[in-house]
């Protein structure tokens, strides 16, 4: 246990919902109610010959160590058609078993926290030739037109689901979550957008929701009854001919009779046109569908998830009845520690997800390891390493920007004695102009992490308002510039007109766009 968790046990918590544990059907106990939702890493594959899991179990334990209760890992195929793209991971053999022994021992070595792996079969998501779905309806954005499941093949899927949560359960896993929403294959059986069958796995509801049903059922007929048991439900499909509420609601009772330890609200199909995780949405967002589905008699717990990235929205969406616990994937790659944080009562310090998207989803797009614009040891666990310096030096860090702040205070973290120089009165660079661009306030997060954190550090001299030149840098050991870009200028007929204006004019209200005098703009 870390001396942050020991030191949070001795106080009283602002946040106690949060903070407080909760027992599942079937004996298993959660030391706090925050889940640590489904994101693709890109370490799910593992490296070398014998695809090692090194990386993805260093990502864990140290979220893990950071004081999370549950962790569900990114989505594992159940078989090699489930794959969401060719040489996906997959948990379909005893080797497979084996190698994920590494990430479970890694986690549960740290204790505490519990981890569940994520079976999602891709269905017509799959960018490989042998995607599968109930029909064969090419996705608007997929690559292939998928092959239609013959009904021995829908229960032969079901079985590799049942096989493949035995196999995580030998591998030591505290639990799976069954992938339903997002989308993806069980999402496709569930709706007529997709489903356009005719026997008994298509037409009528009762019919399209007897996959996720059946297997849920057999998952839970597969493992010991404390064996967690997560069913990720669409409550919003965000698409035309998704799932009505009424048929959410049946299928949401239907799978906790089928065993389903918890209930994991899913939002928005992968092709939907509706943000989901954008800046653009209001923090906790979607909290309101999660509180919608607690007034139908379900006895077991329900996730809310989407933009909850403070303790205080956590605590917010749990003390209000919402949810019974809340999921949040982002936050926790920007700040490993955000649970011990909130628990230590320096909820200031946390490296605040800004939902920008660029390191983590756009990283997965592009099928690179997956990692964090505001934390850039995400997912490199165990290549960046801030190990203590054996040679202190005397830096100079010219520009307090995100990138001199960043240099600063892990020099000064690492024993380095900082001295951080900056022309303007406040730290931040071009972080105070993207803060003001409609959908980016979350960037005010950023800056109010690095104030705190700078003034944790005593050996940070902080030089605002001061030019440094090579009279002032004389004498450092080493100097680091950070001191950023200008804007471009232009050469296109027409820039020097009085309705053209920088986007730093703009923003520091020294001109209007498209109109009012121009004036040059400043670095």
């Amino acid at each position: 246990q870390s001396w942050v968790a020991r030191f949070a046990s001795t106080m009283p918590s602002a946040y106690p919902r949060l903070l407080q544990p909760i027992t599942l059907r079937g004996g298993a106990v959660l030391r706090n109610r925050a889940l640590m939702g489904s994101m693709h890493t890109g370490l799910e594959e593992g490296e070398g010959w014998g695809h090692s899991l090194e990386k993805m179990g260093a990502f864990f334990a140290e979220r893990a160590r950071g004081g999370v209760g549950l962790m569900v890992t990114g989505g594992i195929a159940p078989n090699a058609a489930g794959r969401v793209a060719p040489f996906a991971a997959t948990m379909a053999s005893s080797s497979d078993a084996r190698r994920h022994r590494t990430v479970t021992e890694m986690v549960h070595e740290v204790g505490g926290a519990k981890i569940a792996m994520q079976l999602l079969h891709a269905g017509r998501y799959a960018y490989q030739p042998s995607a599968v779905a109930p029909s064969a309806k090419k996705a608007p954005i997929g690559w292939v037109t998928p092959h239609a499941l013959s009904s021995a093949q829908v229960e032969a899927t079901i079985g590799d689901f049942a096989a493949a949560a035995a196999l995580a359960q030998e591998a030591g896993y505290d639990g799976v979550e069954v992938m339903g929403s997002e989308g993806y294959l069980i999402n496709q059986f569930l709706v007529t957008r997709t489903n356009h069958r005719s026997d008994a796995w298509g037409g009528s509801f009762a019919n399209r929701m007897r996959l996720p049903v059946e297997i849920v059922r057999a998952v839970r007929g597969a493992v010991s009854a404390d064996f967690i048991l997560i069913f990720r439900l669409s409550m919003l499909d965000l698409v035309r001919d998704g799932s009505s509420w009424e048929e959410v609601v049946e299928l949401a009772q239907a799978v906790e009779e089928a065993g389903a330890t918890i209930i994991n609200t899913g939002i928005g199909w992968h092709e939907a046109r509706v943000p989901t995780i954008a800046t653009s949405v209001p923090r906790g967002g979607f909290a309101w569908v999660t509180q919608k589905l607690k007034g139908h008699g379900l006895s077991i717990p329900l996730v809310a998830t989407n933009r909850i990235n403070t303790p205080e929205v956590a605590e917010a969406v749990l003390a209000s009845g919402q949810a019974d616990m809340v999921s949040m994937a982002r936050p926790l790659l920007a700040d490993p520690d955000f649970v011990n944080k909130a628990a230590a009562g320096t909820p200031e310090l946390i490296n605040t997800c800004i939902a920008c998207n660029q390191a983590c989803l756009d990283h997965t797009f592009k099928m690179q390891r997956a990692s964090c614009l505001v934390n850039p040891r995400a997912g490199y666990e165990t290549e960046l390493n801030y190990t203590p310096t054996e040679a202190p030096l005397n830096l100079a860090v010219v520009g307090a920007g995100p990138a001199g702040l960043a240099c600063a205070t892990v020099a000064a973290e690492r024993g380095h004695k900082v001295t951080l120089f900056d022309r303007s009165p406040s730290i931040g660079g071009q972080f105070n102009l993207a803060k003001q661009v409609p959908g980016k306030e979350e960037f005010y997060e950023t800056l109010r992490y690095f104030t705190h954190k700078l003034a944790s550090l005593p050996t940070i001299s902080l030089q605002l308002a001061t030019e440094a030149d090579a009279s002032t840098l004389a004498g450092y050991d080493r100097v680091v510039l950070a001191t950023g870009v200008v804007p471009r200028s232009l050469s296109l007929p027409g820039w020097d007109h009085p309705k053209v204006a920088s986007y730093v004019d703009v923003l520091q209200r020294r001109g209007a766009a498209g109109g009012g005098e121009r004036r040059p703009a400043t670095p």
